[in-house]
């Protein structure tokens, strides 16, 4: 089975401890929710478990191999990612755009075998874009363009997927677009681990929450075990009223 795994992972910058001793693990059939405020070191634990970003300490494995022994396409093939930041170096196709995923394959836009041809269109319609299929990238939307990225991710046809914050600056409408495709995935057989700054949409659609502060995972569990009251206030400094899946922010502590 395809697995993400992290165990007493650290990642130091300078005299700062950016990550200390975080152990996760994230398998197919999981949408997992990694929630934390700004500065909490949730991007860097990702870009280490992956092995974008040099670790101090601890393991990170893919399939049982360290991350950081993979070359850019054994990684690609295991594991989907979308970073924070997805700029697009000039305007494309959406097509062409989401054929750049399969580079772990050896295939580009315009470089397309019939398995990538495929794999590519099967993205494409997976995310609702077959319609925008000929457009320019720099005419899209931003609901739209994070769906682009999010296709690109698919067709690699990786059976992970990492994305640090793909909804970020979306309106609440193609914020559920995107999550949804994110859902669909997991039920299909994937495995998702996303971070997420929006605690009700992360309660909606998570099989599990991992919480950090200060460096350090705090709690992982499912989101009727760990979605309360005393750890929005002790992680957010926030009143906030919590029961299962359902929360409310009522202002700051």
């Amino acid at each position: 089975m395809a697995d993400l795994v992290t165990q007493d992972l650290s990642v130091d910058a300078g005299s700062a401890t950016l990550v200390h001793r975080a152990t996760l693990r994230l398998v197919p059939g999981e949408l997992v929710a990694l929630l934390g405020p700004n500065g909490a070191g949730k991007t860097s634990l990702l870009r280490a478990a992956l092995g974008l970003e040099k670790r101090s300490a601890g393991l990170a494995t893919l399939d049982g191999t360290d991350s950081e022994k993979l070359s850019p396409m054994q990684r690609a093939r295991r594991v989907a990612y979308l970073p924070q930041q997805r700029p697009l170096a000039w305007p494309n196709t959406v097509r062409d755009v989401v054929a750049l995923g399969r580079f772990a394959y050896g295939a580009a836009p315009g470089r397309l075998g019939p398995s990538d041809a495929e794999a590519v269109d099967q993205a494409i319609a997976r995310c609702d874009l077959t319609g925008l299929s000929g457009r320019q990238t720099d005419t899209l939307s931003g609901g739209e363009l994070a769906r682009v990225h999010c296709a690109r991710a698919f067709a690699a046809d990786a059976p992970l997927l990492v994305a640090d914050e793909p909804v970020a600056a979306l309106d609440p409408r193609h914020q559920f677009r995107v999550m949804d495709i994110v859902r669909q995935f997991v039920d299909g057989g994937g495995g998702a681990l996303v971070v997420l700054h929006d605690i009700a949409l992360a309660a909606r659609y998570a099989t599990r929450m991992i919480w950090m502060k200060d460096g350090r995972i705090i709690a992982d569990g499912s989101p009727e075990d760990t979605l309360t009251a005393e750890r929005l206030a002790d992680i957010y400094g926030v009143r906030a009223r919590a029961a299962g899946r359902t929360v409310e922010i009522e202002g700051a502590l």
